[in-house]
Formats: structure tokens, C-alpha cells, sequence
């Protein structure tokens, strides 16, 4: 798969999708035109008359926001904090890394985030029974909240726009664009960065993150570059790489795979260094697009390439795979293990398809789902950290999207749903498929997306023209949420 590196244009304003009946899965933008009827516009399906226009709904969100650092970032990561395991009301802060693809090698940087003060609010679940309990009350209420909306600047139930998040960035110097970025799970402030030099670099953030965590904002002095040596550089790839990933069980344990189909594993030593292994594993016949450790088994790891394989490995083994099927019929770009149902993984393909895979009987054609919504290549795939059943997806047609699998068409509550909706809304397509929960516009050349692991259905996404925060309502309406 072809990797765009494109200089920033700023960013757009995000126009959204809303569900309203989320069995259905009526997620889309609405063109608004006078005296005409609401649409359920489709992204790479329909086309834009003149005069029309897409209309973002900002009800579509409890939270949505935007920020840039400059240049574009192809890649990035949440690094976990000591706020709360798991953190509901806002407003919420995080620290997030990520790295640059600047326009000379010398401009990079890693640059280390932190974003307070991100607003938004929580709603009651929309289902009828909770409408039909709250409908006198609301009737009552209706005018102060009115009142008390007004003297905010916004319209009823809509996200506050009175309150802006605080960003605080540090930039570390990276020679070459970063192709990934992740941190480690045991210790956030370790971070591994993949560069388009053809070096895996590891780095130590603690000190970026304890200048930011008294909560000052950045004066223009702080916002320059700093130089910092890595803790350990590794030249034995052949090639630059885009695959990269931390154990979630052994601390340090990291592996990376190149675009020479090679895969190296990193064993850490005492005194914040590793052994790299020289001899990699080796298998596939085309690049190594990406790798993720198994959430339960220490010693095993699974890899996706070019060559259209899903490869199952065990670490005691380095002959030959444990596992190899034929996944896709085109280059699979990303995967992701289940680390709530650690029987299933998700392989996200060059086609713009993505499978959902069990290990307990894993060989070809034998997936659990297959899904052709999307209309350019998988960029991105990962299951949520609190949800089983959902996992978000980026594609190169500019589309985020989140998917349920536990969702399924029911004629019946769909038309119960209608009937206790207080403006209707537009019909969705009888062909979108009824697992697709929520789709979110508005960034171009989508690149990845992450669920913050302690922050409940918040996600950043990051594009050629920025990052995004967001939570869609009606995650809210979910068994759990």
C-alpha cells in the first residue's frame, strides 16, 4: 500500500454522521436543500449537485474536537496515565505521541502531547422507554434549559462550544518522517518510532511529560525542537518499516517488521536497553505491514504483509510460522487482536474490505464477517478496549467508521424507535450493513485512529490536515456503555 506523505493544510471542520436508530445503522450526512426532503448522503456512492451541501450535526457528538501540530502525522499513539482506569465525566485530559512528516528530514520530530480541558457532555440513552419517562419533564424543563443554552452560546442538547481545549506539545528531533509511533503500555513515557531512514529508534518521554503535567500552557519559547538521544538506535533492518508493537504482557518485549518482510524481536536488559535479535523471522514474501502481540499469550504474535498472508507466530519457534492463511486477495495493511475476546482478530485490506477472524478455527474463507463498505484502502482497524463487539475503522475515502457486530436488523424496534422520534429522520439505505454504528467526515487522507484506553468511546483520529477527538452520541445507547 501506497503511504502518502503530504505537508498540512490545516484543518477542516468535521462534518459528521448521526444514528439515531443504531440497529439500523443509519449513519450519514444530510444535504439539506429548502422544500426538500432529507437525504442519507453516501460517501464514494452519491454525487454533490451545485448548490447542495453537506450539513454537520453537532447532536451526532457528546465531544468533538480539532487540533493540528504543523505537519501532517501518519501515525500516533495514547499514552495511558495515572488519571483513572476508567474516566467518564468531562471534562478529560490526555497525553498522546506521535511523529511528523515534515518537508526536509531535518524538520521532523517525535512530539509529545498533552490536551486538557476537552469538553463535551453525557446524554441519556435515547431509547423509547427512556423517552416516554423524561417526555413530561422535558416539556417542563424545556424553557430554562432554553435559557441556560442561550446564555452559553449554543443551541439545546448541542456540544458546549464555550470552553476550548488546552494543548501543551514538547517536539523532539527525529531525523526522517516517523512511519509509527507507539508507546509502551507498562511504562507510556517509553516510545518506540519507526523511521523512513530505515531505523527503529526508542525513546524516553518522561521528562516532556513531567514539564506538562502542571497543567501551564505553552508559551512560544516552549513550542521549539529539542535534540535528545535515543535510549537505542537499531540499524539491522534492510529496509524502512511501518510494523511495530509492545508486549502487553512482558514489559519492554517489542517487535518490528520492515518492508524486506523481515521481523525482529527486541528483548529488554537491564538498564533501559534491549537485544535485537539478528536473525529475524521470516516467512512472508513481500513487506511486513503490521504486527500485534497476542493480548493472553506472552510468547505469541500475529503479522499481516503485502503478500495478502495472516501469519500466527510463537516466539520458542522462529523456523517457520505456527499458523499462515491466505487472508486477502490484495496487500492486508493492518490487523488487530481482540484484547476483550482474544479469539478474534481484524485484518483491514488494500480493497477497502476488512475481515473479522477466530483463532479457534482460523484457515481461509473461513471469516466471521466480511464487509465492502468502504471505498479506498484500509488504513487503519482497531476493537474497542471496553466493547467487545466494536471496533472503528480509517479508509483512504476520508472515512471513520465504527462498527458493532453484536447488531442486527430488527424491522420491528426500528419502527417502535421511529414512532417515539420527535423530527424524523431520514430513512437510511436498505444496503448499509446494520453492524455500521456511526460514520465521521470531515479530515482528508485518513490515517489512524485510536480508542483511549481509560477515556469511555473516545477516540483521536489523525489525517493529512490534523487530529480529531471525538465521541459519538450514541455509543451512550450501547448494552454496557
Amino acid at each position: 500500500m501506497a503511504r502518502t506523505k503530504k505537508k498540512a493544510h490545516g484543518g477542516k471542520k468535521s462534518k459528521a454522521t448521526r444514528n439515531d436508530v443504531m440497529q439500523v445503522g443509519e449513519a450519514s450526512n444530510a444535504i439539506q436543500q429548502p422544500q426538500q426532503p432529507t437525504k442519507v448522503w453516501q460517501p464514494g456512492v452519491d454525487g454533490m449537485e451545485d448548490g447542495e451541501e453537506l450539513q454537520f450535526d453537532p447532536t451526532a457528538y457528546d465531544c468533538l474536537h480539532a487540533f493540528h501540530l504543523g505537519w501532517p502525522c501518519l501515525s500516533f499513539d495514547i499514552m495511558r496515565d495515572s488519571q483513572g482506569v476508567l474516566r467518564t465525566d468531562f471534562p478529560h485530559s490526555l497525553f498522546c505521541v506521535s511523529g511528523t512528516q515534515a518537508d526536509q528530514p531535518a524538520n521532523n520530530a517525535v512530539a509529545v502531547v498533552r490536551l486538557a480541558n476537552i469538553t463535551g457532555q453525557r446524554r441519556k440513552p435515547k431509547t423509547p422507554s427512556a423517552m416516554e419517562e423524561d417526555e413530561s419533564e422535558s416539556e417542563s424543563e424545556s424553557e430554562s434549559d432554553e435559557e441556560e443554552d442561550e446564555s452559553m452560546g449554543t443551541e439545546p442538547n448541542h456540544v458546549s462550544q464555550s470552553k476550548h481545549p488546552v494543548l501543551q506539545v514538547r517536539f523532539v528531533a527525529h531525523q526522517g518522517c516517523v512511519n509509527r509511533v507507539r508507546a509502551m503500555m507498562q511504562q507510556p513515557h517509553i516510545v518506540a518510532t519507526w523511521g523512513d531512514s530505515g531505523y527503529v529508534q526508542v525513546w524516553d518521554m518522561a521528562a516532556h511529560i513531567r514539564s506538562m503535567s502542571g497543567g501551564i500552557p505553552d508559551g512560544p519559547g516552549l513550542r521549539t525542537t529539542v535534540r535528545q538521544a535515543p535510549l537505542q538506535i537499531f540499524t539491522g533492518h534492510k529496509d524502512e518499516g511501518f510494523a511495530l508493537d509492545w508486549s502487553p504482557i512482558t514489559a519492554g518485549r517489542l517487535l518490528s517488521g520492515d518492508c524486506r518482510n523481515a521481523i525482529h524481536l527486541w528483548e529488554p536488559t537491564t538498564g533501559g536497553k534491549w537485544i535485537v535479535d539478528k536473525k529475524p523471522f521470516q516467512g512472508h514474501s513481500a513487506s511486513v505491514e503490521d504486527l500485534q502481540w497476542s493480548p493472553t499469550e506472552a510468547d505469541v504474535f500475529a503479522s499481516c504483509s503485502v503478500d495478502g498472508t495472516l501469519r500466527i507466530w510463537d516466539t520458542r519457534h522462529r523456523e517457520q510460522s505456527a499458523i499462515s492463511i491466505k487472508a486477502h486477495d490484495a496487500d492486508i495493511n493492518v490487523i488487530s487482536w481482540n484484547r476483550l475476546a482474544s479469539c478474534m482478530i481484524a485484518s483491514g485490506c488494500d480493497d477497502g474490505t476488512f475481515r473479522i477472524w477466530d483463532l479457534r478455527s482460523l484457515k481461509e474463507d473461513a471469516f466471521v464477517a466480511h464487509f465492502k463498505y468502504h471505498k479506498g484502502a484500509i488504513t487503519s482497524i482497531e476493537w474497542s478496549p471496553h466493547e467487545a463487539s466494536t471496533l472503528s475503522v480509517t479508509s483512504a475515502d476520508h472515512q471513520l467508521t465504527i462498527w458493532d457486530l453484536s447488531l442486527e436488523r430488527d424491522a420491528e424496534e426500528e419502527a417502535e424507535y421511529q414512532a417515539f422520534l420527535k423530527q424524523q429522520q431520514a430513512e437510511a439505505p436498505a444496503d448499509l450493513p446494520p453492524q455500521l454504528l456511526f460514520v465521521h467526515q470531515g479530515q482528508k487522507d485518513l490515517k489512524e485512529v485510536h480508542w483511549h484506553p481509560q477515556i469511555k468511546d473516545l477516540l483521536i483520529s489523525t489525517a493529512a490536515d490534523g487530529f480529531n477527538i471525538l465521541r459519538p452520541s450514541n455509543l451512550e445507547n450501547l448494552p454496557g456503555a
